[in-house]
């Protein structure tokens, strides 16, 4: 265990995802989000599969029991994607990227329905503290820049935010139950074949031919995409979960600046505040399964003792 180097990739891999996410808002008014969709997730295989073959994992991560719950989890994240996408087509970058703190909160919540976790007071409180965050961010965003008739750009760039953060809580919770069975090289594998060819689908829905200078920055948000990926999945292996999952909220950061350098956007006070709110519950629940996971493991121990 290295903590330094796991905290090292991790901020590395919220880097990475974060320019990807400029990437896609620099194109997102210009290029149809499926077509966005699917360079981003055809270049990703690039690294990936380098990855996989260094590791020796490529033709074990092929193999897999159980192809139905990896099309349900790629279908999830899919969706997630698609959603999120057009979310940073709308909104602001920093905005887009706060909102996407939602999902950790919804996974405490889906993990109750579907896999059976209890939700304590302690986390139950800061899942109810974070949605009033998130109403806080999301109110600058309800009735402003008119679209079309009674809908509103804006608004409608939080509706697909949100509707992107369900969806990646939905796919967290499938690969919760996968990883039980299946390794993580063919998670991440399948999800992004799975996200490919649907992004390839939407070719009849009508492509637009890149320029050279487009072509290429579509190709570096599919690379940034796969390289932020296995950074994230190798920052795990140097560090607890506990000590790691607290920097994904670095973000929060990159987002703000690069919002500022590449758009001249900078996020205003209530999507601050309502980030900072969501950002402290998400971190209090990570601290919270922490020290549960700590009693647990001094019962597990305590009660050996007393076998022996």
């Amino acid at each position: 265990m290295s903590p330094f180097i796991g905290i090292g990739l991790k901020i590395l891999s919220a880097l990475a995802f974060t320019f990807m996410s400029a990437g896609v808002k620099w194109l997102g008014s210009d290029y149809p989000t499926g077509q966005i969709v699917f360079f981003r997730s055809a270049f990703a295989l690039v690294p990936l599969l380098v990855w996989l073959g260094l590791r020796g994992d490529l033709i074990a991560s092929v193999r897999t029991n159980d192809l139905r719950s990896h099309v349900i989890r790629g279908l999830m994240g899919s969706c997630a994607m698609f959603a999120g996408f057009v979310a940073l087509a709308y909104l602001p970058l920093s905005d887009a990227v706060v909102i996407g703190y939602v999902s950790p909160l919804l996974t405490v919540l889906l993990a109750a329905i579907f896999l059976g976790e209890r939700i304590r007071i302690y986390r139950l409180s800061a899942v109810a503290i974070g949605f009033m965050g998130v109403v806080i961010m999301v109110s600058p965003h309800l009735g402003t820049a008119s679209l079309s008739g009674n809908v509103h750009a804006t608004t409608l760039g939080v509706a697909f935010g949100l509707l992107g953060a369900c969806c990646a809580a939905g796919a967290t919770i499938q690969v919760r139950r996968l990883t039980a069975r299946e390794s993580t090289g063919a998670i991440v594998l399948y999800f992004t074949l799975l996200t490919t060819a649907l992004g390839a689908t939407t070719i009849l829905l009508g492509w637009k031919v890149p320029s050279p200078s487009h072509f290429a920055l579509l190709v570096a948000i599919g690379i940034l995409g796969g390289i932020g990926q296995i950074l994230m999945t190798q920052s795990y292996r140097y560090a607890d979960a506990s000590l790691i999952a607290p920097f994904d909220y670095t973000t929060m950061i990159w987002a703000f600046l690069l919002g500022w350098f590449l758009f001249g956007q900078l996020p205003s006070t209530a999507v601050v505040l309502g980030g900072v709110i969501v950002a402290g519950a998400g971190l209090f629940v990570i601290w919270r399964e922490h020290r549960l996971g700590l009693q647990r493991a001094k019962e597990v121990e305590a009660s050996s003792q007393r076998a022996t």
